[in-house]
């Protein structure tokens, strides 16, 4: 993570935003002491497909179609 200055944070913003949309954390001092940190939300926060892939299964084995297939859901108009 990276160290920046407020008043050089100030300067750059625009481009300390385009950093942080590609993932980077940035944190802001003020005479040395940090006092803010930019990063992405967690919405935007890339996850490892592991991760992803872990939580799928998961959803999967918590909720089941009871013999129904994703077609006849479809044709019930059930989304």
């Amino acid at each position: 993570m990276e160290t920046i200055g407020a008043y050089e944070a100030k300067t750059h913003l625009p481009k300390l935003l385009e950093r942080v949309i590609k993932g980077e954390r940035i944190t802001i001092t003020k005479h040395g002491v940090p006092v803010a940190v930019l990063q992405p939300p967690e919405s935007l926060r890339k996850a490892e497909p592991k991760q992803i892939i872990a939580e799928l299964r998961n959803f999967r084995a918590k909720h089941c179609l009871n013999g129904l297939s994703i077609r006849e859901m479809i044709e019930e108009g059930r989304p």
